[in-house]
């Protein structure tokens, strides 16, 4: 049943015996005395519709403790502790001198009520609606969109243990697994633990034991129909699939038939890491920076910087790359719907085509580092010393030469480079140049030309600043995700944005005036 914090104060209320310990402007400070306000009782109702049983922490409470766990970057023990121990945390939550937090699982418990409402952001939309009363964003005609890579928290698995978890998960979880396993999957012991004990550095032993492996996954799959599979037992079963096929390859003179495998000599673009969280991918934000994990996308208005909205989504894949994410969240941002003409600032991995086209269709403006124009050879000719006539579909190179430009928008000059005195600066491919035009060419050539502007650069300069500090608060101290998969990471996420964001209004002068939000 729903809980509901008591209104009167026990003899030994840390608020009311040392509240005035706390630093003014707090979030510590800030959550004594508005909490119930913040996190009403009746914000979390539709969580405990049945009024038997042990009544609930209460949402005042709860809220307060989840923002405070979230901007500490605390694990779940380490949380109730703090509310045992700490006096900040106890005057923030209401709780006396003498009285024990609750057990470290109830904040599982909560989180997975939450996951299962139909509102599991609630607690950032609480502050969300603190932020839209101030006002303070009203009239603020720029974003910033940006990412950073968050490590997963689980380790990276090989090949080799990848293939002996699918399969032990796939005796676990599919009915009658095990009988499967013992009469089609002989290559290898899979009760056994550890490594298997081979010689590692000899790659015969080792193409052994992967085709053992491969072979005994194969087997398996075959052994069952994927149709009549539902619920963990699917999720096992797409599981092993992947792991049999990501990181494997016929050996040399095999087309995979005979049952000789090898480690493929390249990486998966989508490549899994782990069996245990299925969901982390590698990471490349820069070509020297590799991470294992997740990457959190975010907007901020750069002047107050506060963030609007965000989204934890795979490291990889070409849907989650920068400038896919960064388009699909400046149309979800809520400070800015239905606004047009609002600034948009960003970093190169931004100046994609799909990223430029998508701020055409809203009226907004890119202030966005161009991609940069790589030529076929150094020191050579770039696209943009080509000259594009899109109402007649034809390019035109450097040699006054013309050429069509076909459906698929490729460009052809073949052996018109062959006598071409600029061939040096243009192509070394002995048939001759072809170039492949990108579907929003004309706004990527638009944009790089409005870059060179000067009032342009300046104005990234300006507000990049304040971008950069949003970033490393957000990862301060929590580079890390504290759980596995997608949907409980982001909702993770967006409570560490509600602290951040609270603790950042409160920088800027949030007070209650006369029953109003209102800052400095």
């Amino acid at each position: 049943m729903q809980g509901r914090e008591d209104a009167q104060r026990g003899y030994l209320d840390v608020e009311a015996l040392a509240g005035e310990l706390l630093v003014p402007g707090s979030v510590f400070a800030f959550l004594a005395g508005h909490r119930g306000r913040l996190f009403p009782d009746s914000m979390m109702e539709d969580l405990f519709p049945s009024r038997r049983g042990r009544p609930s922490v209460p949402a005042p409470v709860i809220g307060s403790v989840l923002v405070l766990q979230a901007l500490q970057g605390l694990s779940d023990r380490e949380t109730a502790e703090a509310l045992t121990f700490d006096l900040r945390w106890k005057a923030a939550c209401g709780y006396g001198l003498t009285d024990r937090a609750f057990h470290p699982s109830t904040l599982t418990y909560w989180r997975k009520r939450l996951a299962a409402s139909g509102n599991p952001h609630r607690v950032m939309e609480a502050i969300a609606e603190v932020v839209t009363e101030t006002g303070v964003l009203n009239g603020r005609r720029r974003r910033a969109v940006d990412s950073t890579v968050l490590d997963d928290a689980v380790a990276r698995q090989d090949t080799v243990t990848q293939l002996i978890a699918g399969v032990r998960r796939f005796g676990r979880e599919i009915p009658g697994g095990q009988d499967l396993i013992a009469a089609h999957a002989s290559g290898y012991d899979y009760t056994r633990t550890g490594k298997p004990d081979i010689a590692w550095d000899d790659q015969d032993a080792k193409d052994g034991l992967i085709s053992a492996l491969v072979t005994d996954a194969l087997a398996l799959l075959a052994a069952v129909d994927p149709g009549t599979l539902e619920g963990k037992a699917a999720d096992a079963y797409a599981l092993l699939a992947l792991v049999a096929g990501q990181d494997v390859e016929p050996a040399d003179g095999s087309d995979g038939t005979d049952g000789r495998f090898r480690i493929a000599r390249k990486v998966a673009p989508d490549r899994m890491i782990s069996t245990v969280d299925p969901e982390a991918r590698h990471a490349h934000k820069t070509q020297s920076r590799q991470q294992d994990g997740y990457k959190a996308h975010i907007v901020i208005e750069p002047d107050t910087g506060l963030i609007t909205v965000a989204e934890l989504t795979k490291a990889a894949g070409p849907e989650n790359s920068d400038g896919a994410v960064g388009a699909r969240l400046i149309t979800k941002d809520p400070t800015i719907i239905g606004s047009t003409g609002v600034q948009v600032l960003a970093d190169s991995a931004y100046g994609s085509g799909e990223m430029l086209a998508a701020l055409a269709l809203t009226g907004h403006t890119p202030v966005i580092k161009p991609w940069p124009l790589r030529p076929a050879v150094e020191g050579g000719f770039t696209l943009d010393d080509f000259t594009v006539d899109e109402a007649a579909g034809t390019m035109t190179c450097p040699n006054g030469l013309t050429r069509r430009i076909t459906a698929k928008r490729t460009v052809t000059f073949g052996a018109a480079c062959a006598g071409c005195p600029f061939r040096a600066r243009c192509t070394t491919a002995a048939r001759g140049r072809k170039i492949e035009l990108h579907q929003h060419d004309a706004l990527q050539r638009e944009h790089r030309q409005r870059a060179k502007d000067q009032d342009f650069q300046d104005e990234y300069r300006t507000h990049r600043p304040m971008v950069e500090r949003s970033i490393a608060w957000l990862t301060r101290g929590n580079r890390r995700v504290p759980h596995r998969g997608i949907s409980r990471n982001n909702t993770w996420l967006q409570l560490r944005i509600a602290g951040l964001n609270l603790r950042r209004l409160l920088n800027l002068g949030l007070h209650d005036s006369n029953g109003t939000w209102v800052t400095a």
